[in-house]
């Protein structure tokens, strides 16, 4: 008994250390996966998640790009930008909630899915764009963009995984950025001229993969 007891003994601070290692290890992974600017999960991370959620039919990709950001940034500075990044991640994450996922995908682009339980989601999409374009510090109320959004129903492409929902939600994106429509639903048809999911020049775009040219 002695000799057990003695075991356990010299066992415990082992157990601790372990213990405490393990905790270290969790919270550098959840560090990893998070933006450090904005809170928001980094692609990792978004990915991850937003995977899981396209299990559901009623799932709804959103692509989201801060319009005019590099004009901000060189008129009012980067610290200008940084508050407007900030402000534009923690109105996108309230409107996801819990039940969905937000990430940063780079500089001034963000994704989310969220699932459409009520199918009102082109609504309530109206009202987060609106929502996006307040000022990010009322103290500086010339200091305000827009943000075009581009959304496409999971349901909608059957076939397509995250990287192609995503592709197909950009180009909505670029139209209604291009047109200045604010929001744009994607089609049913194909992708439009798309490099490996994303628009050639986009950010994450293969510059060595043929287009991919859609029907009208």
């Amino acid at each position: 008994m002695n000799t057990l007891l003695t075991a356990l003994a010299a066992a415990a601070p082992l157990a601790a250390g372990w213990s405490g290692h393990v905790l270290w290890l969790r919270k550098r992974l959840h560090t990893a996966r998070r933006d450090p600017l904005t809170g928001l999960r980094t692609r990792e991370g978004f990915t991850r998640r937003a995977t899981a959620l396209l299990r559901d039919d009623r799932a709804v990709v959103i692509l989201a790009d801060v319009d005019r950001f590099k004009q901000i940034n060189d008129r009012h500075g980067h610290a200008a930008g940084d508050a407007l990044l900030k402000a534009t991640a923690e109105r996108l994450a309230h409107y996801v909630g819990r039940h969905g996922v937000a990430g940063r995908l780079g500089g001034d682009e963000f994704a989310a899915v969220v699932l459409d339980t009520h199918g009102t989601v082109g609504d309530l999409l109206t009202v987060l764009h609106g929502v996006l374009a307040r000022p990010a510090d009322p103290a500086a109320p010339d200091i305000q963009t827009t943000v075009s959004l581009g959304w496409v129903r999971a349901a909608d492409h059957p076939g397509d995984d995250l990287s192609a929902l995503l592709g197909r939600a950009d180009e909505a994106m670029y139209a209604a950025k291009q047109g200045r429509a604010g929001i744009k639903r994607a089609g049913l048809g194909r992708l439009f001229a798309t490099v490996a999911g994303r628009r050639s020049g986009r950010r994450g775009a293969r510059t060595d993969a043929p287009a991919i040219v859609a029907a009208a």
